[in-house]
């Protein structure tokens, strides 16, 4: 029996993984929904069903769902820019909350046998460290707050209708498909894409500020197989690599594997958590990921900086529809 998926942000960078797992190991049917505002047509698989179209717009939303007789929920779909989510609120809880709702709305009424979201490490704040699962959330910006209630609109949804759910927060993910003209997030396709172009990294602070890296070949089959496993229903897991590296540390990474050198160029800091690396007990021993061990940074930025090559450069879009200017920082106004 093939399932049928339904994975918003399939066109983007981890849905795109998610979708290609999804159809080539394990023979799901999947529709994608993208609004293309991140993501590219030539990203999704050729065996996808494609409908271009918003989470945010409802009638699109519940056309889907009346068409397609949906298995699974994959809800890829987001504006994950922590840093500009303070100066666009309306934008980021439009997109990443109500976007959501309609989802979940449809999915209860279609009966949908699990809907599996990718929230973030964002709504744990400057917590303590590391960041584990059961500890109370604390976010710092609307980015984190958006994905926090859209998790707690999970839980209460299967108290109330019964719709499974599974959890899961990635963190710093990189890789093929990456967005790498994207200024305002994704700091590892931001140094490759500023490389290509001869110009110096930039880099928010002193560059001791602290992540820990993940490589999308180890997070998107997680996700996509984690609908199989019956121990990771209405559960939530912390995924991702487990060493953590300075933004310093990262730019060096970066140049060695892009075989480019160029000077670095401090700009004040922002308002950002400083140190953000999580533990992954939990998924290890749900998705016994012992037993394929995470691939380690410099391995994972050779492969990347493979693919930015054969792509290009892109050129960065500027966000038109900022909604606060106070306290933006001076280099998001530069062309």
């Amino acid at each position: 029996m093939a399932y049928t998926s339904l994975v918003t942000g399939g066109a983007g960078f981890i849905g795109a993984h998610v979708t290609n797992y999804l159809i080539d190991q394990m023979g799901h049917d999947v529709i994608v929904l993208d609004d293309l505002s991140g993501g590219f047509e030539e990203n999704i698989h050729a065996k996808a069903i494609f409908i271009k179209g918003s989470i945010t717009d409802q009638q699109v939303v519940q056309q889907i769902f009346a068409q397609y007789n949906i298995d699974y929920v994959y809800h890829l779909a987001a504006y994950a820019a922590e840093g500009l989510s303070h100066f666009i609120k309306r934008f980021n809880y439009t997109n990443n909350l109500i976007g959501s709702v309609n989802l979940i709305n449809e999915s209860v009424k279609q009966k949908v046998k699990c809907f599996v979201f990718t929230s973030s490490i964002a709504v744990y704040g400057a917590n303590q460290l590391p960041m584990k699962e059961d500890m109370i959330p604390q976010p710092e910006d609307p980015y984190g707050v958006a994905k926090l209630a859209v998790e707690q609109d999970l839980a209460t949804t299967l108290a109330m209708f019964g719709l499974n759910y599974i959890i899961f927060r990635p963190h710093n993910v990189y890789g093929e498909y990456q967005n790498i003209g994207d200024k305002y997030r994704n700091v590892v396709g931001i140094f490759m894409n500023q490389l290509m172009q001869g110009n110096q990294l930039t880099i928010f602070g002193d560059g001791s500020q602290t992540r820990a890296f993940s490589y999308i070949g180890d997070v998107a089959p997680c996700i996509a197989t984690s609908v199989t496993i019956d121990n990771a229903y209405n559960e939530v897991f912390n995924v991702g690599g487990d060493q953590d590296f300075t933004v310093n540390e990262l730019a060096t990474s970066v140049m060695k594997a892009m075989g480019m050198e160029e000077d670095i160029r401090y700009l004040p800091p922002r308002n950002e958590v400083r140190h953000a690396y999580a533990d992954h007990t939990k998924a290890k021993r749900v998705f016994s990921m012992d037993e394929s061990p995470f691939t380690p940074l410099q391995e994972g930025l050779n492969r990347m900086a493979e693919w930015a090559k054969s792509v290009g450069v892109k050129k960065s879009q500027k966000f038109e529809n900022i909604e606060i200017e106070e306290n933006l920082p001076s280099v998001w106004l530069e062309d």
